[in-house]
């Protein structure tokens, strides 16, 4: 319970938070970019199962790789990218703070 509460905490609540603070007079586009974030995971679909509780989704799935974490670093520097790119980057934290409450 306690894994499941984390991690969709850092799906919905951080996100929100985090617009609240530092996007205050467009707080709710910015949200709506920090979720629209989560359709990386889409490729869950490309798995089998789609969805298995005990793995680990960082550099399992191709949109969770390493590869594409560096492209979602790179988002963060241009001004005009770094809405998506934090998006991107929580949901990858959510994920990988998932993969070590997983171990514990």
């Amino acid at each position: 319970m306690g894994r499941m509460l984390v991690h969709y905490g850092f799906h919905f609540v951080i996100p929100l938070l985090i617009a609240l603070l530092c996007y205050r007079t467009r707080w709710k586009s910015a949200y709506l970019l920090f979720l629209a974030a989560m359709l990386i995971d889409l490729d869950h679909l490309l798995a089998t199962p789609i969805f298995d509780a005990s793995r680990c989704s960082i550099n399992f799935h191709p949109l969770h790789s390493y590869y594409a974490i560096a492209v979602y670093i790179i988002l963060l520097i241009p001004k005009w990218t770094r809405i998506i790119g934090v998006g991107l980057m929580l949901h990858i934290l959510a994920d990988q703070l998932d993969c070590w409450m997983m171990n514990y």
